[in-house]
Order: structure tokens, then sequence, then C-alpha cells
């Protein structure tokens, strides 16, 4: 065989190899769980939510669970859920996302669990449930991740974690992507977060580029949103897992859907009666409120009145500790005239902007990729916000007073 023609022969055969490998591998990934995202639920001390991707050839697909123990025999005691699973869905490729609730778990206790079915299961994930109101605990609050996802908001999410690695949850506000029903930028949120969104309870809420415009030409929930996430159906009709609370170790977390609140006058009255009843019937000692479009923007150019018109005499009347927003690519932190709630802008991608200082803000920024730990407990809230690079940015603590209101000690010098 003259040397030339071998030479091409090997080519192409290295070709063929090479191509059939990626095939395999591929359908391998399809069969085998990816995009697997713990949720929070309405009591997470006592259930944790779970949702992942598979191809669409598994029709059925499964959940296993046990207690966490370094004997490596718990796969033995491991119990077998059946998954929902959706009609096949489509997006590059035909798919299904499956979801289930564990129920009946202990407080404060060790879990591990794992999702899928035949020969395709993904690793075993440990993950810690809620502990009891007046326990101590952290959360992560993250602004908006929405473009350059996977090469730069990672590190935010990553440091976070690291920062905070037994946080009870993480919340996004809002424009977790850029486009709504772009499925590679969804991968790149999924690749981004990796283990951390399969172990840490996520609480999302929707921003304006969750939305897309229908070919009604209506303003509607990416169409990723509801099968990618299993979160809390305790919100208003039609606003399903996009307006909802959970309680957490004595503090209420409440997501807004904001987007709604500009578009439908309708969902709006919806919400606003709905969070007043929430509200008023508060068990818990803290309360947290998270939605995309602040109150108090950082840019003179935005004014979101609405939301401020119906929703801060609310927050106002019942004494709201924290209220956690994303949307304008700034960070700003502060009252409106030294009283009510925190209010807290903040970003955690690199989309930024500049920031037009206004009365209202005690420590701004830009320019900046932000995390945020907030720990609770029972008298007192200590608030820390974090550079992407572990820096601190801002820091300042809420001291509950006998009447409800709060004392707060800036900590930054």
């Amino acid at each position: 065989m003259v040397p030339e023609v071998k030479a091409m022969k090997k080519i192409l055969i290295s070709g063929w190899l090479l191509a059939t490998c990626f095939l395999q591998q591929a359908y391998a990934q399809c069969l085998r769980p990816d995009r697997i995202v713990l949720n929070v639920t309405e009591d997470p001390s006592r259930s944790a939510a779970v949702t992942w991707r598979t191809s669409e050839d598994a029709a059925v697909s499964y959940a296993e669970l046990a207690p966490a123990t370094a004997d490596p025999r718990f796969t033995a005691t491991a119990v077998r859920y059946t998954a929902v699973t959706t009609p096949p869905f489509a997006d590059s490729l035909p798919v299904r996302y499956h979801h289930f609730t564990f129920n009946n778990l202990q407080p404060n206790t060790n879990y591990v669990y794992r999702v899928g079915q035949g020969d395709n299961w993904s690793e075993w994930f440990s993950f810690r449930t809620a502990g009891l109101p007046g326990e101590p605990f952290s959360f992560i609050y993250l602004g908006d991740a929405q473009v350059n996802i996977f090469s730069m908001w990672s590190r935010t999410i990553r440091k976070a974690w690291s920062v905070a690695p037994d946080a009870r949850l993480i919340i996004h506000a809002g424009d977790l992507v850029n486009r709504g029903n772009n499925n590679n930028e969804w991968q790149q949120w999924f690749e981004a977060g990796g283990f951390i969104h399969s172990t840490v309870p996520g609480m999302m809420t929707t921003g304006n580029h969750e939305y897309y415009e229908n070919a009604a030409g209506q303003d509607v929930p990416s169409a990723f949103w509801r099968p990618q996430f299993t979160l809390p159906e305790n919100g208003p009709v039609g606003l399903e897992e996009t307006c909802y609370y959970t309680d957490v170790q004595g503090m209420r977390f409440i997501s807004l859907n904001s987007q709604e609140v500009e578009i439908s006058d309708t969902l709006l009255a919806r919400q606003k009666v709905w969070l007043e009843q929430l509200l008023k019937n508060n068990p818990n000692r803290w309360t947290a409120i998270t939605f995309h479009h602040p109150v108090l923007s950082t840019k003179k150019s935005r004014n979101n009145e609405r939301l401020r018109e119906n929703f801060k005499p609310l927050f106002d009347r019942y004494k709201v500790d924290l209220v956690l927003q994303g949307h304008d690519h700034t960070y700003a932190r502060g009252r409106d005239g030294n009283k009510g709630p925190v209010y807290v802008v903040s970003v955690s991608g690199p989309k930024m902007s500049e920031i037009d200082p206004q009365p209202w803000m005690t420590r701004t920024g830009s320019y900046t990729q932000l995390f945020q730990v907030v720990d609770v407990k029972p008298k007192m809230i200590s608030f820390r916000a974090y550079t992407t690079t572990g820096e601190l940015y801002d820091a300042f603590d809420l001291e509950k007073q006998a009447n409800g209101e709060n004392l707060l000690k800036n900590k930054m010098k």
C-alpha cells in the first residue's frame, strides 16, 4: 500500500473511531441523568424535591434515598421511588424531565440519593434537611447570573459554596440566564453549578429574562422553568412555581413574581392578597422576600412603581426583615428612611451597569461580581457580601428588638 493511501486510511479509521466514541458517550450521557437539581419545599426539614433530565428513551426513571453513613453498605437500605416523568420535551434533542419529592424525612439529618434507571444512574449525592425553628443556619443569596454563565458565573457560585458549604438553601434572584428558552444557556447554568445544584436546595425566582414572547404576543415563562425545577406550589393560581414560600428554621422565605407585576393586573392582585395573608399569619421570627425587580432601584432611569406601591406598604406593615433583589446589575444596600426592611440589590454574573447613588443607599458598588452569605440566629441576622475572589465587601447585623423592629449595625468601616 502506498504511503499516501495508508496515511489516508489511518485518518479515516481514527475519525470513525472518534465519532463512534463520541456518539456512544453522548448516548450514555443522555440515558444517564443530568441537570440534577435539588429544590426547596414548603417544609425542607421534612422533605426535599429533586429534578433531572434524560433522553426520551427513559420512559420510567427512579430516585433512591438512604440515610447517609460512612459505611458503603448503605445502598442495601436505600428505598426506590418511581419518579413523575414528563412526555418527550424537545430542547436540542428530545428529552424527558423527571422529578420526585422525598417526604417524611427527619429534621437536621444527612441523607444520600441518586437518580436514574437500568444501568444509567447518577452518583450518590449528599444533602442535609433543614433543622427546627430557632436552630441557627445560613443561606446564600445570588443576584443575576445571566451572561457568560459557564465561563464567569461559575467562579461566583463555587466560591459562595466554599465559604458556606453547609448553607440550607441558595436564593437565585432572577435572570439565571439571558434567554429563557435557550437550551445552551441553561446547560451552562447547570454545568457552572455542578454538584452544588444537586446538594444545596435552590430557591429560584423568575426574572424578566426567564420570560419570552409567545406566538400570541404574550410574555410567558420559559418553557424550561417548570419541567426542570420542582418548586412549591403553595402560591396563587396562575403563578405556580414562580410565586411560593418555604419555612426554614424560623425564617419564612417568600418568592414573588415581579415580572407578572409589570404585565398582569390580575396576577398582581392575586399576589398582593396572597402575600398579605402569608405575612399576617406568619409563625416565624424572621421574614425574607425575594423577587427580581427592585423596589428601590439603583438606576434613576428605572422606576418599578407598580411593585413599590403595591408591596412596600405590606413589607412595612408586617415588619419584613430582608428584601433580596437583582435586575440592576449593581450592588446597593439600605433602608427607606432608616426604618423597615433592608433592601439589597446584587449581581453575581459579569454583566454590569453604572450605579446612581441615592439617599436610601448605605453601601453601593458596581463592576464587581458578588455573592452573599446570611447567618440566621433567633435574635440576630448577620449579612455578609463577598466579592467572587473572596474579599468582604459589605457587612451588617440585624438585631430583633422586643417590639419586632430591628436594630441595624453596620459592620463595614
